[in-house]
């Protein structure tokens, strides 16, 4: 029997699980073939609508807007005063100018149109009780879809019953760290699975996805160029000079009592002359070459006035993630607890107790690490270690990975010395209450966690067992995703250029201000939560706090699109960069938008 869907549906990525089963039909057979085209009918592919414009349609838009116009009226006058040279000059410049901006931009969308076909991702779905790998675009609402380790979510959906997984939500939400996602908890579209495997119920594709929610906010953005208003200025500052000029000699030749027509014919080659026929060709061939030097450096410009733009931006919006940072998890120093017993095999060279200890501690959380999870926090922990060391001479037993509930891991461990111990790392209150140390020891963890927590960072406890349940606190192991090595001294560069840079992140508060203040920005971050309705118009206290704030937290797509919008409307040429889905309408909201690798 054929479920058909509903046109008014419970808001599915909210809803329990179960209602949310019987809403689309849900069987653990998947969907049948029928079922697949009966929906597919219904609600489309899962893919956004791109509105081509036919090729032709797009050259004739180069003679369309103020500029052109103005070139065109300097034509029709030289055809009316007989000037036949000056009409075919300014006619050339007129053709060359529009083959020159259409060749440049149709490029730049086949460049794009080849890497877009290169990503195009495929979904594992169970279909007629089997499962097979079909392309992404042709998922639908109530597709049974199996999630794996590294792969992109391919459309939102709700999971299934199963172990919890780790994704990484970056590219949507702007969010550092990987959250944790167990049986019932919505997963999006654009998201990649950092640990685990399990299945998910497909409940939104195409345009009803976050994603493409996202891309609608990015439909509305239009910004007028800056460089268009600037070359217009020029123009009716000519324009306005030559009807001057043209009005003061016919003043005069009637004064005089001179030939009329002769007058007339003399103003017109004095009009044609007042228009700047050529700038606009000059402009579009020397951005030309300018944008075949950046594609030679690997930047693709999708609009040739963008490289016009950029020379004139004073404010410049940058996403935090993967731009100004590495978004990638790295160890920072680590808090020992001092006075913990001595291990011999973790001894370093040095022979000083504060190595001997960092090194114990460091051993000891890769231990209760392992690599072949590609886990992010394991990988991070396990490149903690130095070249002194290594755990090829330990057998690791058994292996209780991580999991909600114990929120831990724990290794049991066979030493190169033949001597059993087990090990385990996780939350620093998890591991406290299995160790159970000192008052004194624990008030000195305590701050500790906190210290990191005020900084953003994620905390990790380590802990070790020579006798079965005699646990041993070790330390506090702090991640974080560090800035890139260039960032600061970019940012700097920017700062005396007359640009001035603002941070902004899908973080919290805290890890917003510590990278700030790594980076030499500032500490005046401003959280999304004083936006409030953003429909609304705003106060202009709050549009002076936008402009004078150093960066901003908590931020969604829309938030990024309204600071962009604000900065705008107090006169400043706005920058965005930015590498994911979240960035998408303030980037074309922007005057120059520039994507960052290929997200």
């Amino acid at each position: 029997m054929m479920t058909t869907l509903s046109k008014q549906q419970p808001d599915l990525a909210q809803a329990p699980l179960e209602q949310v089963k019987s809403t689309l039909g849900y069987s653990p057979d998947g969907l049948s073939q029928a079922e697949v085209t009966q929906r597919l009918a219904q609600t489309g592919y899962n893919e956004l609508e791109e509105k081509e414009i036919n090729p032709i349609l797009k050259f004739l838009s180069y003679f369309w807007g103020p500029i052109p116009w103005m070139i065109e009226v300097a034509a029709v006058l030289s055809l009316a005063v007989r000037h036949w040279a000056d009409f075919g000059i300014i006619l050339a410049l007129l053709v060359v100018n529009a083959i020159v901006g259409f060749w440049e931009e149709f490029q730049a969308g086949n460049t794009i149109a080849a890497l877009k076909a290169r990503l195009a991702p495929e979904a594992r779905v169970r279909r007629d009780a089997r499962w097979q790998t079909i392309p992404a675009r042709e998922l639908v609402p109530g597709d049974l879809i199996r999630l794996r380790l590294g792969e992109i979510v391919p459309a939102d959906a709700r999971l299934l019953e199963g172990d919890p997984i780790s994704v990484d939500q970056s590219a949507l939400t702007g969010e550092s760290l990987p959250v944790t996602a167990k049986s019932g908890t919505a997963v999006y579209s654009g998201s990649i699975i950092k640990r685990g495997e399990i299945e998910g119920l497909v409940y939104a594709t195409g345009e009803r996805t976050y994603f493409g929610k996202t891309a609608h906010l990015v439909e509305e953005a239009h910004t007028e160029s800056h460089f268009q208003k600037a070359i217009l200025k020029i123009g009716d500052y000519l324009i306005v000079l030559a009807v001057v000029l043209v009005v003061l000699i016919l003043g005069v030749a009637l004064f005089r009592g001179d030939n009329f027509l002769t007058t007339l014919q003399f103003a017109l080659v004095l009009t044609v002359a007042a228009i700047p026929v050529a700038m606009p060709t000059v402009l579009s061939v020397t951005m030309a070459v300018g944008a075949r030097l950046l594609a030679a450096k690997e930047a693709v410009v999708t609009r040739l006035a963008a490289i016009e733009e950029l020379a004139g931006v004073d404010m410049l919006c940058s996403d935090k993630t993967g731009t100004l940072t590495q978004n990638k998890l790295t160890l920072g120093e680590p808090f020992v607890v001092e006075g913990q017993t001595s291990h011999p095999e973790s001894a370093t060279s040095t022979g000083s107790v504060a190595d001997s200890a960092t090194a114990q501690l460091l051993l000891s959380a890769a231990l209760a690490s392992r690599a072949e999870d590609n886990d992010p926090i394991d990988a991070t922990v396990l490149s903690g270690l130095d070249g002194s060391q290594s755990l090829d001479s330990y057998t690791v037993t058994h292996f209780q990975p991580f999991d909600p509930v114990h929120k831990r891991t724990e290794a049991a461990v066979t030493g190169p010395d033949g001597r059993s111990f087990s090990v385990s790392k996780g939350a620093p209150q998890v591991i406290l209450g299995l160790a159970a140390p000192p008052d004194e020891v624990q008030k000195q963890v305590e701050t500790a966690v906190n210290d990191f927590a005020h900084r953003g960072y994620r905390a990790l406890g380590v802990a070790r067992a020579d006798t079965p349940g005699h646990w041993q606190f070790l330390g506090v192991l702090p991640l974080y995703d560090p800035p890139r090595e260039d960032s600061k001294t970019t940012i700097a560069t920017a700062g005396e250029m007359g640009v001035k840079v603002k941070m902004v992140t899908g973080d919290q508060a805290a890890i917003a201000k510590e990278i700030s203040g790594q980076l030499g920005l500032g500490q005046n971050i401003l959280d999304a939560a004083v936006f409030g309705d953003i429909q609304h118009h705003e106060s202009g206290q709050l549009a002076d706090a936008i402009e004078e704030a150093d960066g901003f937290a908590q931020v969604f797509p829309e938030h990024k699109y309204h600071i962009v919008e604000t900065l705008q409307k107090r006169g400043h040429i706005v920058g965005m960069t930015g590498d994911g889905v979240n960035d998408a309408p303030a980037l074309k909201k922007a005057d120059i938008g520039v994507a960052m690798g290929v997200t």
